[in-house]
């Protein structure tokens, strides 16, 4: 062989060899956020450690969640102590926001917008009481720009938001305003000041939201390896033996099995290539919804709500001009890596981007985090279930104060309980009750809420408590037992089932007794004290109306938010032979055969955007329980007294 042939196979194995090196290695990186820390910007990082991708149902702690301030931002001279006066904020009523009146004829997107932010629990209809004030668009009707509005004071605290271009972008002064935008472009979007959005179409729903349609743990062997998004809207998929023509589309070469998706229909696939052009940035959604691992090709566009959410579970960013590389590390992904990445995508958009409403209020959350500095939610209340949104930052930031959380880190809850027993009805006290429960030894206090129109007895029986608790105190300890293995979860005795009227065309619930239930009675249920701060600060104020004005309704209430919270049903443990034919009280106090008023189950479930109720067929009974032993053997005797 000629000498220079030799020496021409031993270059172009030199180059293949470096281009392996430098090539496939750090060819996936996973998409980091850009929450605000010390040091300059970062781009997109290189590959991390395999341990960052786990299940999001074992989170851990990262270091950057320390409270840090934000980052210097990448264009323009504001940043957050610069522009923004968190003084205001912490001043009278907290964290307050007010929206200015969108001039006529809005949009439907608008539209959803306003009525977000108006059923915020931060919303004012009074700017002088807010410390955040909202535009909600930057062009007038008659395609001029809007004026600026009376308290705009150079833009100081107010938040402009932009879900699509605006012909006054360039010429509106903006000043110290922070920008809220759709997928901003990374020239001019400023970390730890602007607020990156999702792009999402006009339908998009005010609340609720369509669910994941992740629904099973490991890929379905019919499912493409590949989905690519198309140019005019629809998703081209490809088998695990398509070779680069999947990428570009312009060799000739054999493709593998391929299907074409028109529309917005997703295929079944386990990664989606996305382009890095901002257009098709409203692919994102698309990606997350359907539970297939977005693989961000180059982009030029921040994620959304890239400041909180650690993308590095979810998506990946690959480099465009290596399409063989990035394939074959596709098809080399461990799948127990690609079934923690899928999962985060279905948390992701079920908690952050299933509905207008919680874009909206994850914009809000974001900046009252910035407001709150030492206090905001760590990293780990963001990127776990149930999301910030659901862990009051008012209430604790520590993880281990919540009831979602115990199982990761490996604890469980106190040992002790309170009592709150509320009397409403006419009658005698419940003295037999509170000497009961007293009795348990798991309980601190009794806390005793008097309504009823009868002046309270002038004593109250002697108990090793301030307060006292129940009727048969070991039931008691064994419902408190088994509420300390499911501390998220409501854990009962009387059991009512919610189902579908399909005469009445609406939901309805019943105490009849059958094997499937979905909500316990709270008037006779423990549950995490967490569950009395969300009811109170976090439910709109139409539901906190509704069961202010129809008590019958709180049970109802409360199992839909434990249920929304958790997606998981209650608990029930039994009660006792001489309760089993006790009337169903309707709430504490009160007596009723069945729930009274059906309305207020579908007003609940119009409120919430969809039914969060789960049915359940599972009864936990202790140890030997009705099993023919001496009762001597069993530690629970009390439930099986006739």
């Amino acid at each position: 062989m000629p000498s220079w042939r030799r020496k021409a196979l031993w270059l172009a194995l030199l180059a293949s060899w470096l281009l392996g090196l430098l090539g496939v290695f750090p060819l996936l990186r996973l998409a980091v956020p850009t929450r605000p820390g010390a040091g300059p910007p970062r781009g997109w990082p290189r590959w991390l450690d395999a341990e960052l991708l786990q299940s999001f149902s074992q989170p851990v702690e990262h270091p950057e969640d320390a409270p840090q301030p934000p980052l210097a931002p990448r264009s323009g001279s504001c940043d957050w102590g610069a522009c923004f006066d968190a003084s205001k904020c912490r001043e009278g009523g907290g964290f307050k926001v007010f929206v200015y009146p969108a001039a006529e004829p809005i949009s439907e997107s608008q539209r959803r917008i306003l009525a977000a932010i108006e059923g915020s629990r931060y919303h004012t209809v009074s700017p002088s009481e807010a410390c955040l004030l909202i535009l909600l668009s930057l062009d007038a009707p008659a395609g001029e720009c809007s004026p600026v509005p009376p308290q705009w004071n150079g833009g100081k605290n107010h938040l402009v938001l932009r879900l699509h271009s605006a012909s006054c972008s360039q010429t509106f002064p903006l000043g110290q305003a922070m920008v809220a935008e759709a997928s901003p472009t990374l020239d001019t979007f400023r970390p730890g000041f602007d607020v990156a959005l999702p792009l999402f179409p006009e339908a998009h729903p005010l609340r609720g939201g369509a669910p994941g349609q992740l629904r099973q743990h490991s890929p379905d062997p019919r499912a493409a390896l590949l989905a690519l998004a198309e140019e005019r809207g629809g998703w081209r998929s490809a088998g695990t033996d398509s070779s680069a023509c999947l990428w570009d589309g312009r060799c000739e070469q054999d493709r593998g099995p391929e299907q074409i998706h028109p529309g917005a229909a997703l295929p079944n696939a386990t990664f989606c290539l996305i382009p890095g052009h901002r257009p098709d940035a409203l692919r994102f959604l698309q990606t997350l919804q359907a539970g297939c691992i977005p693989v961000l090709l180059s982009p030029q566009w921040e994620l959304p709500f890239s400041e909180v959410i650690d993308w590095t579970k979810a998506a990946i960013v690959a480099d465009e001009r290596l399409p063989l590389q990035v394939l074959a590390a596709l098809q080399e992904m461990a799948p127990t890596r690609v079934l923690a990445l899928r999962q985060q995508t279905q948390f992701l958009w079920d908690t952050y981007f299933s509905s207008v409403e919680k874009v909206i209020h994850t914009t809000l959350e974001i900046i009252q985090d910035r407001i709150l500095g030492v206090s905001a939610h760590p990293s780990l209340l963001w990127n776990s279930p149930p999301g910030a949104l659901l862990a009051l930052p008012t209430f604790s930031t520590s993880p281990s104060d919540f009831p979602f959380y115990y199982l990761q880190q490996g604890s469980r809850p106190a040992g002790r309980f309170s009592a709150l027993i509320w009397v409403g009805a006419p009658g005698q006290p419940p003295l037999k009750l509170i000497q009961e429960v007293a009795g348990s030894q798991h309980c601190a206090q009794i806390l005793v809420l008097w309504g009823s129109e009868k002046p309270p007895p002038p004593s109250w029986p002697e108990t090793a408590v301030p307060v006292t608790v129940m009727e048969g105190h070991r039931k008691v300890d064994f419902a408190f037992v088994v509420w300390q293995s499911f501390p998220e979860r409501m854990v009962g005795f009387r059991t009512w089932s919610h189902f579908w009227d399909e005469a009445r065309h609406g939901w309805g619930y019943t105490a009849t007794r059958a094997n499937e239930f979905s909500m316990v009675l709270s008037s006779a249920a423990f549950y995490h004290r967490y569950y009395h701060a969300l009811f109170t600060h976090s439910l709109p104020k139409a539901l906190r109306t509704l069961a202010d004005e129809t008590p019958a309704c709180v049970d109802v209430l409360m199992n839909f938010l434990v249920a929304a919270v958790t997606k998981l049903p209650p608990i029930k443990v039994p009660y006792g032979k001489r309760h089993q034919d006790a009337r169903t009280p309707l709430v504490a106090g009160g007596l009723g055969p069945a729930p009274a008023d059906q309305d207020c189950i579908n007003q609940m479930a119009s409120e919430f955007g969809h039914m969060p109720l789960v049915s359940s067929r599972l009864r936990l009974d202790p140890v030997l329980f009705k099993d023919p032993v001496s009762v001597l053997r069993k530690k629970y005797r009390s439930l099986e007294k006739p």
